[in-house]
Formats: structure tokens, sequence, C-alpha cells
């Protein structure tokens, strides 16, 4: 029986249309021969055709690696990524969005690199955007909250205590590293029932590297996320932003000590506080009508209300236990 050395996971919600891109490129990776690897899509609840889209792919499957399937019912994508590192039969398991398309050497960039770099619990890859209409000016300001990243091509490691790591879009984690050190039970689990609430991709990787594994940017691996109009429309922006910072008191107060939590709540307050000042008094009415400005107001306006939604969360937790 054939040892797989890498998984590649794809968690998926109503991804009849996206999901084919993805498995064909797949198809498509070089450089692989000197390894197995597996494909494992997570349908996370779909109501769409999901689930016979992957069965006719497997029913058409020649392929020397396996493409396996499984329902995870818990709505939200930290429940799908929980589903896929239990499933997975690798120690390095990759993740892609289902709008994410990889260059044709991502697998074996992945793979070499989780061996070149035994210390790194999760890495994570050039992330660039497939717009469908072209991006607004100064839309680079702002890139980030879509999940691009283009840091160059010297792999470092991130400073998770900036909260700067990467996006779950495209990344790999060692099995080990998460087994050991993230909850089962996600606080953050993704946008769901209407929620944008985010941070379900930093909340693990920080639980990882305060455990002592490192956390690295890998230039190599290379995927283009695709951007439709209509992640580009205001309304969602703004959801988006301001879902991505309401965690932001809760993702820092995981790697803190007890006594070092007050401190960061202030600290917090008064630095949002300071910038959205600074933003007003440089962009006056512009933070109004420019959607750049605008975005960037509603980052600061919600990294000051992260506070109050840490302890709104932590007082929900106490109150269902």
């Amino acid at each position: 029986m054939k040892q797989v050395k890498f998984t590649v996971a794809i968690p998926t919600y109503n991804g009849e249309k996206r999901l084919p891109k993805v498995l064909d490129k797949l198809r498509e990776q070089i450089n692989t021969e000197h390894f197995d690897w597996e494909i494992l899509v997570v349908d996370n609840n779909s109501k769409d055709s999901t689930a016979e889209i992957v069965k006719n792919y497997q029913k058409n499957w020649s392929e020397a690696y396996d493409l396996r399937y499984y329902f995870e019912v818990e709505q939200g994508a930290a429940f799908a990524r929980q589903r896929a590192i239990r499933e997975a039969k690798t120690e390095l398991v990759g993740f892609l969005d289902d709008d994410v398309i990889p260059a044709s050497d991502w697998v074996a960039a992945a793979y070499e690199f989780g061996q070149k770099y035994p210390q790194a619990g999760a890495f994570g890859g050039q992330i660039h955007g497939d717009f469908e209409v072209p991006p607004p000016e100064n839309f680079k300001r702002i890139q980030s909250f879509l999940a691009i990243r283009e840091r160059g091509l010297k792999a470092h490691l991130y400073s998770p205590e900036k909260l700067i790591l990467p996006p779950s879009a495209s990344w790999v984690i060692r099995k080990k590293a998460w087994l050991d050190n993230v909850p089962s039970r996600p606080t953050l689990g993704g946008r769901a029932k209407g929620s944008m609430i985010q941070g379900d991709d930093y909340e693990p990787l920080l639980y990882m590297h305060k455990a002592g594994w490192e956390i690295w940017y890998n230039p190599e691996m290379q995927v283009a996320h695709h951007i439709p109009k209509s992640r580009l429309e205001k309304d969602y922006l703004i959801s988006l932003i301001r879902g991505s910072c309401l965690c932001i008191c809760y993702l820092r107060m995981i790697g803190a000590k007890t006594w070092e939590k007050p401190f960061i709540m202030v600290k917090i307050m008064l630095g949002s506080l300071k910038r959205t000042i600074q933003h007003i008094v440089k962009y006056k009415w512009q933070v109004r009508t420019d959607l750049i400005a605008s975005c960037e107001m509603e980052f600061y306006l919600s990294s000051f209300a992260s506070p109050f939604y840490f302890l709104k969360t932590l007082l929900l937790s106490r109150r269902l236990s």
C-alpha cells in the first residue's frame, strides 16, 4: 500500500461552478512524480450539486492520486478545515479555497518547502488577484482583506504577534502542529448564517505559534484568487472589513498572559482612535465618498470596537458553559 505524503484539501460551499476549475488545474500538476499525494474535497453543507460534481469526477478519475469526498454538516469554514485535518492521511495538508487556482507546480512547491522547513507549523505563498473587472484606484491599500498576498521573492517568517499571517485561501498546515495545539471546537467559525465575522483562519495559526511553531511565507507557492465584480462593491467590502476587524482583540488575546489582557484592550482602543482621527484629518469628507478611504475608516472603527466584541463573546461563552 502506497504511503501518501501530501494532501490537498478543498473546503467548499455551493461550489458547483468554481470547484471544477480547481480540480482540473490540480490534474495538471507537475514535478510530483517522486511522492504520492491525494485530493480531499470537504463539502461544507452545500445546497447545490457540489456532491454530484465530485462524484462525476470520481467516476472518471484515472489519476495515480486519490480524489476523496466528505460532507461536513456544520456550517463554517473553520469546521470544514477541522474535518479536513481529521480525514487527511498525511502530515502536510495544503488548503485551497474553491475560487483559488494553483500554479502548475503548487503541490510540488508546497511539499518541498514542508520538507525543507520542519519547524514550520504552517506556511502560505503568493496569492495574486484575478479580477473580473479592474479594481478601483489605490486598491492595493486594502487588497489584503481579499486574501491577496504578494510579499516578494524571498522566504521569510510571518509576524503572528502583529497579526501578520497567511490567509487560509492558500496555505499548508502541519497536521501534528494543529492536532496538538488547536482546540477541537473553534471560537471563530467563519462566515456562516449571515455572519461576516472572520479570524477563523488566524485563530489556529496563533495557537500553533503560541506552542512554538513557526509560520512561514513561501514565494514558490503561487495561486490566482478569482475576485468577482460583486466583491469590489462598497457594501460587500465594508461588511468584509468589519467582520475581519471585530475579531482583532480576540485574536490578540490568544497569546497573551492574563495580566496583559486589559492593557491590550486599552492599547487597541487608543491606537484605533488615534488612527481614526488622523484619517479624518487627512481625508475629511472623502471618508464617505472615496471607496478606499471609506474602507480604511471601517478598519479603524471596527478595530476600536473589537474589545467590546471580545467581551460580548466572553460573556456569551460563560453563559453557555
